[in-house]
Parts: structure tokens; sequence; C-alpha cells
């Protein structure tokens, strides 16, 4: 559970948008997402796949970029 402790004096607007840059850390508001509806565990795994091949492109990207500017 997220929290943050107001200090006296400070706007409520400062300690919000600390509030929610917590909340965003600890990702709980994509956790509530993620579980806001049931997900059958074979889109799950397809979804664990789809998200490792974008990886994999994005590493693979950079590596070819950082070998064409060496050049």
């Amino acid at each position: 559970m997220s929290e943050v402790i107001v200090a006296e004096g400070e706007p409520f607007e400062v300690a919000l948008k600390r509030f929610n840059k917590r909340v965003q850390q600890d990702g709980i508001l994509s956790e509530a997402r993620r579980r806001e509806h049931y997900e059958k565990p074979s889109v799950k795994r397809k979804k664990k796949e789809a998200a490792r091949l974008r990886k994999l492109r994005k590493k693979q990207l950079r590596s070819e970029a950082r070998a064409a500017a060496r050049r």
C-alpha cells in the first residue's frame, strides 16, 4: 500500500503529485488493470511471448544501430 506523509504547510497538489508518482512506481494501477478481467492461461502465455519478442527485437535494433554508428 502506497503512503505519503504530508508535511505541515505542504500544498495538497504537491502531496497528491507525490502520491500519484509513488502509486505509479509501485505498479498499483497497472496491477489493478491487469486483474480487472480474467485472462485465460493461453492468452497470458501469448502475451508474455509477444512481450519477449518485442524486447528481443528492440535489443537487436539497438545493437545494430550502435554497430552502424561505430563505422
